[in-house]
């Protein structure tokens, strides 16, 4: 097992790992900016190192200075949360020259599940089901035209190298392809330093459900059950909960099997996440597969009772996983509590928290790295709090979050707090009738 893990990350993520690295008797260290001075995971890590400026460029993204840090604290692995370096194969093998071990799968997994198309081929052969689309790269307008027309309207654009909803666009009428074309390019060019995109069949009305998986450095693949994050605004997901409302016994089968080929065809190593669409037939295509810990790790924790970080860490230390598929026995729904203004298109809202009181009670979690005092700065993700509640049914659960909610408090600056206690009253929410395109068609704001 590792002595000392160095966390390449920021905010509720990095406070994370530290107090699962405390529970397992490993020494922590936190990197952070000169804008992350006060907050909460560099208070808690065994030791702490300032690694630049504000901007990401020169602090989480900076690989010299990361891996500087590590050296001065003599630690043996990294962890590195989820976005900035996470996804990075670069990275992961700078770590593995260096002798530190990356708390995640190799650099060629990495590679071959981050670009879409690499992913898709993969898919293909592993016999995941796939969303009709093109061969590969679109070549041209003439070709990209072909290929929308051979699958029929609407299609979407998306970016090989995206995440995000950066780089994609969805097309309905062939009058409308050449200047979506155009602007999917440019944005994948300004975002990713790749401007390759494919296009797919859009499948309407889909559900967004994803499937947690495990694998060890001995072929063993297991899956973890569901999480559906249909509650999206421009591809961000906001609400996401497990077991998915839309699921039965035999999709959940079908998917898991689908996850652990998916996993088995890379031989993959680490916690990972297999997303899917899934149509109103209860037809599953594999969209992407994200090679670490997500965001919304909290919801399947929950359910199952299993500590992911404590898995990911035990994973790279070469401990063998149970190999056991899981069912959820409970529910379990996570909010995203972001420093935003909802009544304002969910404009940022970075500043001084003056007054902070976080729900508590059987069945409620919250991780934030905020406090009363905290300021929220303007250089990262607004996300500053997940709220997580788990009941045995979904009506307890959504009840309990509707309680926690009004006594969750936030002062100072605004937050989707009143977005989130909205949705909780809606009725087609409550009902589960709902797919990715819900909050398009749905005026909160007047309810």
């Amino acid at each position: 097992m590792f002595n000392k893990i160095l966390i390449a990350n920021r905010g509720e993520i990095a406070l994370r790992v530290i107090r699962t690295c405390k529970e397992m008797g490993i020494k922590s260290v936190a990197v952070y900016s000169t804008a992350d001075k006060d907050s909460l995971h560099v208070r808690f890590a065994d030791e702490a190192v300032c690694i630049g400026p504000p901007k990401s460029s020169e602090s989480y993204l900076n690989v010299s200075r990361i891996m500087a840090a590590v050296e001065i604290t003599n630690a043996d692995a990294i962890h590195p949360g989820y976005g900035f370096l996470a996804e990075n194969a670069d990275f992961c093998e700078v770590c593995t020259e260096y002798g530190i071990k990356f708390i995640g799968p190799t650099p060629s997994q990495i590679r071959k599940m981050g670009d879409k198309i690499s992913a898709k081929e993969t898919m293909i052969k592993a016999g995941v089901p796939v969303v009709p689309g093109s061969d590969g790269l679109v070549k041209d307008l003439k070709h990209g035209l072909k290929v929308a027309k051979e699958i029929g309207f609407p299609v979407i654009i998306k970016a090989t190298a995206g995440g995000g909803g950066k780089g994609m666009r969805v097309v309905w009428e062939e009058k409308d392809f050449e200047n979506n074309l155009d602007m999917a390019k440019k944005e994948a060019k300004a975002s990713f330093s790749n401007d390759g995109v494919y296009v797919e069949k859009f499948i309407e009305e889909p559900r967004h459900i994803e499937i947690q998986i495990a694998g060890d450095q001995f072929g063993t693949v297991a899956h973890l059950s569901e999480r559906d994050c249909s509650i999206q605004r421009r591809h961000q997901k906001l609400v996401e909960e497990s077991p998915s409302p839309f699921m039965t016994d035999e999709l959940r089968q079908r998917m898991g099997d689908a996850a652990i080929k998916a996993g088995k065809a890379i031989n993959y190593e680490g916690v990972g996440t297999v997303e899917f669409l899934v149509d109103k037939y209860r037809n599953f295509y594999f969209m992407e597969m994200n090679t670490r810990i997500q965001v919304e790790h909290t919801v399947t924790e929950e359910v199952i009772d299993y500590d992911l970080i404590k898995e990911q860490i035990k994973i790279a230390a070469g401990i063998p996983i149970s190999g056991a598929n899981y069912v959820p026995e409970l529910f379990a729904m996570e909010c995203r509590i972001n420093a935003e203004d909802p009544y304002n298109d969910f404009r940022p809202c970075p500043g001084k928290i003056t007054s902070f009181h976080s729900p508590k009670g059987h069945g409620v979690r919250v991780d934030t790295h905020a406090y009363a005092g905290y300021s929220v700065p303007p250089f990262y993700d607004s996300m500053i709090a997940k709220l997580i509640c788990k009941a045995r049914t979904r009506d307890e659960c959504i009840a309990k979050m509707e309680r926690a909610l009004d006594e969750f408090v936030v002062e100072g600056i605004k937050t989707t707090i009143p977005f989130h206690q909205k949705l909780m009253k809606n009725e087609d929410f409550r009902k589960g009738n709902f797919n990715t395109s819900f909050l398009t068609t749905w005026d909160w704001t007047k309810e």
